[in-house]
């Protein structure tokens, strides 16, 4: 008899052991799929597109006072060069080489070239800056936005147009 009460309690107890819960693999698995799905559907969202567009100048209106800042900070010489075909920019800093895309760059102008909405333009920014101003032209859908880097301050000012 006591063998057997023994026996129900081992199967009592198994019982109440029931695994729940899941593995690591399981959550990772999870979390993969759900950042994946999320990374299809967030872009077609219409408003995410308006602070995509506030995120790409204040990206460029970084760069730009980075590398100002570095040059002049460390006393050597870095470049930034924009292909307008390729709506990129290329640069070197610190940090060492990078390319950045931009959906919507449309231009970069200076005091002496004007406007420039086609091929490559470089600027180095030098332990004393740079030459000129700088502006960086951008277009969203009608709304026109003008960073400009002044070359004597470093300061960078973003402009609405529109």
């Amino acid at each position: 008899m006591e063998e057997r009460v023994e026996k129900v309690r081992m199967q009592i107890s198994k019982i109440g052991r029931c695994e729940r819960g899941f593995t690591l693999l399981e959550l990772i698995v999870v979390i993969f799929v759900i950042s994946i799905v999320l990374a299809i559907i967030l872009p077609s969202f219409p408003g995410l597109e308006k602070n995509e567009f506030k995120t790409e100048v204040r990206e460029i209106a970084s760069i730009l006072r980075y590398l100002y800042d570095s040059a002049v900070a460390g006393k050597k010489t870095f470049f930034i060069k924009f292909n307008l075909n390729e709506n990129s920019i290329y640069f070197e800093s610190p940090d060492g080489k990078r390319v950045k895309r931009f959906k919507n760059i449309q231009g970069v102008s200076t005091p002496s070239t004007g406007l420039i909405s086609k091929g490559e333009f470089i600027f180095f920014f030098e332990p004393l800056g740079i030459r000129e101003n700088i502006s960086v032209h951008l277009d969203n859908k009608g709304k026109e936005v003008v960073i400009t880097l002044n070359h004597l301050s470093g300061r960078v000012k973003i402009k609405d147009e529109v």
